[in-house]
């Protein structure tokens, strides 16, 4: 880096580059609009095109007469709506499920622009339906937020913890009040001198929750301020430990959103026929692969959950910044008598049926696909994708260790 710097040092002003440009008017700012219609957008675009780069080819290719003519649907999802992007959407399956809460066979919808990804999602299906199907459960719920509290001293820290305690049923009728589907199942406190943060776990009913569990907590918080006899120095709703939309220790062990574990035994026959690699192939590279994530650090031991997780959340409306949780978690590869068990357990899966983007026309059918659009369906999504990241795990595991994977690549994406 310090070459390349000292090469384009020498026709290049840094200085100049660098410094805040003198008396340069800003050109005029994007206000934003809550409402989306046709007209705004268009009143957008004008200013985009006078005083940005946009050109009438990219208007039409993002505010195309179908977007325009359903702006006002869009409005509980974006603010200055300007349009909606095409993602090509993919389709694997069918992907059977002994689960739970799903139970049967489903085509999973993909949204995503790398090639080779629904290919790899969907030979891992096709291998786990021919050995019978996936069992998938989820088996823990609770969405968490964490307000933090800051105290004179650690004694007021403590007495505050002791409050709290005491008032936890009035906390819990406080943080409901505000939803018909959320519960506020327990409120753990953890102290770190002065500061404390409560660890205020909620399920969510069928929706993802994120607004939902934030509503109910700035009830809680307001409670406490009108109530709590030791009075913070300062009072957050949300103090960065809860672990949302990023990967944590804390939802590594506790979990946030739903966890799901998904497994199946792979007969030797079908893995040789099937995935074209010798069981014992993929065993020596899971075993690297578990190396490999404990010598880096990383957070579990996985090879790319987040593939099918972004490609399923952008699919089905779920909020796609949840892949830096949910992409968290283990997968394991045994030898058992004729066959090769693989799991995966994933303990921050971030989805819902209902809510967020769910209701948006393409994200509605996507989820219409698998018979899982509406009320009452969320634990079975949750299943489903626990199912769906085994596939990807199994497969990923199996061109490696054939040594498949950069041909497949080239094949599918590179050198079309």
């Amino acid at each position: 880096m310090l070459e390349l710097l000292r090469a384009r040092s020498q026709h290049t002003d840094f200085s100049t580059r660098l410094a805040a440009p003198a008396n340069k008017p800003l050109p005029p700012r994007i206000r934003p609009r809550q409402q989306a219609s046709a007209e705004a957008a268009q009143g957008l675009w004008a200013q985009l095109r006078e005083h940005g780069s946009a050109s009438e080819e990219d208007e039409a290719a993002i505010a195309d007469p179908a977007s325009l003519e359903l702006a006002e649907g869009y409005s509980r999802n974006i603010e200055s709506f300007i349009g909606t992007v095409k993602m090509p959407l993919g389709v694997v399956g069918p992907l059977r499920i002994n689960g739970i809460n799903a139970h049967g066979d489903y085509y999973v919808p993909l949204a995503t622009t790398e090639a080779a990804l629904v290919a790899s999602y969907g030979r891992g299906a096709d291998i786990t339906a021919r050995a019978g199907g996936i069992t998938s459960a989820m088996i823990g719920e609770g969405v968490l937020r964490t307000p933090a509290f800051v105290f004179a001293d650690m004694l007021e820290a403590g007495q505050f913890i002791n409050w709290v305690a005491a008032s936890a049923e009035l906390l819990q009728s406080a943080a409901e009040a505000t939803t018909r589907h959320g519960k506020l199942i327990t409120i753990e406190p953890f102290m770190d001198s002065d500061t404390v943060f409560l660890i205020c776990r909620y399920t969510t009913g069928d929706a993802a929750g994120q607004n939902m569990v934030t509503v109910a907590t700035e009830a809680l918080c307001s409670f406490i301020a009108e109530h709590t006899p030791i009075k913070p120095r300062h009072a957050f709703i949300e103090g960065n430990f809860s672990g949302d939309k990023k990967a944590s220790y804390l939802g590594l062990h506790m979990g946030r959103g739903r966890k799901v574990t998904a497994s199946i035994e792979l007969p030797d026959v079908l893995i040789r026929k099937f995935l074209h690699v010798e069981p014992e192939a993929m065993l020596a590279y899971g075993r690297v692969a578990a190396l490999g994530s404990t010598l880096s650090g990383q957070l579990g031991a996985q090879a790319h959950y987040a593939n099918g997780l972004a490609a399923f959340y952008i699919a089905t409306g779920q909020d796609a910044a949840c892949v830096a949780e949910s992409a968290v978690g283990f997968t394991r590869a045994e030898k058992r008598d004729g066959s090769v068990f693989f799991s995966v357990t994933m303990p921050n899966i971030v989805v819902g049926s209902v809510g967020g983007g769910t209701g948006l026309p393409s994200q509605s059918a996507a989820l219409g696909i698998m018979g899982l659009k509406g009320a009452g369906k969320a634990s079975a999504i949750a299943e489903v994708v626990g199912a769906l990241c085994l596939c990807g795990e199994i497969s990923i595991i199996a061109a490696i260790a054939a040594g498949h994977f950069t041909r497949a690549h080239a094949k599918l994406a590179r050198l079309r």
